[in-house]
């Protein structure tokens, strides 16, 4: 047996190298990309690259399966939908060789996050090419040179970060608005690297109306939603605390860009800094967007419940040792703590007197309220039904001199000037109507909200959060609540009379104990000395 022959047959014992073989991987794929909308629209740097890495495959003999990319991803990022589906891709596929790129910033510019991700690749048979930066990574000098491409690709990044940023933050200390245009604006001078000239929009005027609602009346978000709908609001009550804390509505500009400052904006602001500071004031009077301790979650009848034996209002504690909650007479001197677990439960009872027990009296009690209302108040009623005729005719004239403009019947500056003085009586109209302690419509919205959260009041309040307990407790309970300690148990000293009269007529129709057919009732009686006022607006 020769030297060469006794070899061949210690073959099988040869070790195989770390790295998967190549052999019978003769696809490639490419991945082309640009960096915005605006490139992927107005250039042919798509088409070039692909062109590119077309011509790169054809010199290496290997067949290009799939192109993915051919759109604007940022490659600050290695979250790019595109960019992670070309991933997937060839870690399915045993038979992809390589991913082809017209240059490597083209595959990731994150630097060592870029490197990385390439090393997991190798480490699976798959190299990442470049079209136009032919090296040869599988040497050490070769593989030096290709992750110093995306180094520099992070550096640039940075680079032109720092650059972005100081003009931006120049562009701030000059008064103008960077980046999108803010709700209730519209900018009248658009375009990259033009200073915005933004004026005030419709929605911006109704913004302007929800600022005066909150200030005035201290409605609550589903309330001030409601009423500016019929004029075309369409934003959600949950943006409205992130509106109404912004203080870029009242002509100021604030930025996590130039932290601590405060600067002058160039724009027309929305509303008064005085209406603003108002508004915030009664969003921190009613905790809107605070973030509570856990103490305070266990404890969300501390300052509203007061000590029936003095007026004092009670705090509460915790003995951590047991995680027990506890609330307390703050009166010095005084001992009357009480678990907070039965002062809950207490609670809850309170509440259950005031449920509606069966939804189905949600029509006949709005009625027989609605009823007793109308005879109470009758002669203020048809005040505000007269404003109401008066707006109504208003806008009918208003849909008039819009029809004859349109025709051409009267000149442009006739309409602008009938226009305007129709759209200020409206206007005025519309306030006095609002501030008539007898709005039909905001009594008709109480006495509904009120009867939708009777239905459910003691399940919101054993499951809703701090926030919402509390909604629950001032709404039923306005001034808060009494607790007698020597006879444990809860007095009512001001009730909402809507909550009022709806335990009121369960109890004398005998509804809170069977389910009575609501179209038998007569509930007209129950209702006879109705305290219905305006305080039941703001449910």
């Amino acid at each position: 047996m020769g030297k060469g022959k006794s070899l061949e047959v210690f073959g099988q014992f040869a070790k195989q190298g770390k790295t998967p073989s190549k052999v019978g991987r003769d696809k490639a794929v490419i991945y082309t990309r640009v960096s915005t909308k605006e490139q992927a629209d107005n250039n042919a740097s798509l088409g070039i690259q692909k062109k590119y890495c077309d011509q790169f495959a054809q010199k290496l003999g290997l067949t290009v399966v799939e192109y993915f990319g051919g759109t604007y991803e940022s490659a600050k990022s290695d979250e790019r939908k595109e960019f992670q589906k070309m991933l997937s891709f060839v870690k399915r596929h045993k038979d992809i060789n390589c991913i082809i790129v017209y240059s490597f910033d083209r595959f990731s510019r994150t630097g060592a996050n870029g490197i990385y991700i390439v090393e997991q690749l190798n480490k699976k048979g798959i190299d990442v090419k470049s079209a136009t930066q032919d090296i040869d990574s599988s040497t050490s000098s070769g593989e030096f040179q290709r992750d110093m491409f995306f180094a520099f690709g992070k550096v640039d990044n940075g680079l032109r970060r720092d650059k972005t940023m100081v003009g931006m933050q120049d562009k701030l200390r000059k008064g103008f608005i960077c980046g999108s245009v803010p709700f209730g604006y519209t900018n009248t001078n658009p375009g990259r690297n033009k200073e915005p000239k933004l004026i005030i929009n419709e929605d911006g005027k109704l913004l302007q109306k929800a600022f005066e609602l909150k200030a005035k009346y201290d409605l609550t978000h589903v309330e001030i939603t409601e009423r500016l709908k019929k004029f075309g609001w369409t934003k959600s009550r949950k943006r409205l605390t992130e509106y109404f804390r912004n203080p870029i509505y009242c002509g100021l500009i604030v930025s996590t860009m130039i932290p601590d400052e405060v600067i002058e904006g160039k724009h027309p602001p929305i509303v008064s800094r005085e209406l603003f500071l108002k508004v915030n004031n009664v969003l921190e009077k009613n905790n809107y967007g605070v973030t509570y301790n856990k103490d305070e979650e266990n404890l969300p009848l501390k300052q509203f419940v007061i000590a029936d034996t003095c007026g004092t209002p009670y705090t509460g504690y915790v003995v951590k040792k047991k995680n027990l909650y506890y609330y307390k007479n703050n009166r010095k001197g005084a001992k009357e703590n009480r678990s907070a677990k039965v002062m809950h439960r207490l609670f809850v009872e309170v509440l259950e007197g005031y449920k509606l027990h069966d939804p189905n009296w949600q029509a006949p009690i709005k009625d027989v309220l609605m009823n007793a209302y109308h005879e109470q108040h009758e002669e203020s009623l048809n005040g505000v039904l007269t404003l109401e005729n008066e707006l109504t005719k208003i806008d009918v004239n208003l849909e008039k001199i819009e029809l004859r403009f349109a025709l051409g019947e009267i000149e442009r500056d006739l309409y602008i000037k009938f226009k305007a003085q129709f759209n200020q009586q409206m206007t005025d109209l519309t306030e006095k109507i609002e501030e008539s302690s007898f709005n039909l419509s905001n009594l008709e919205n109480a006495i509904d909200n009120a009867l939708g959260h009777a239905v459910e009041l003691p399940k919101m309040w054993t499951y809703g959060d701090l926030e919402e307990k509390r909604k629950v407790q001032r709404m039923v309970f306005p001034r808060g609540i009494r607790y007698n300690r020597e006879l444990d148990h809860y007095r009512t000293f001001e009730v909402n009379p809507i909550f009022y009269d709806i335990a009121r007529i369960q109890r004398d129709t005998g509804g809170h104990k069977k389910r009575t057919n609501s179209k038998n009732m007569n509930l007209s009686s129950s209702v006879a000395g109705t305290g219905l006022e305006p305080m039941t607006f703001g449910l």
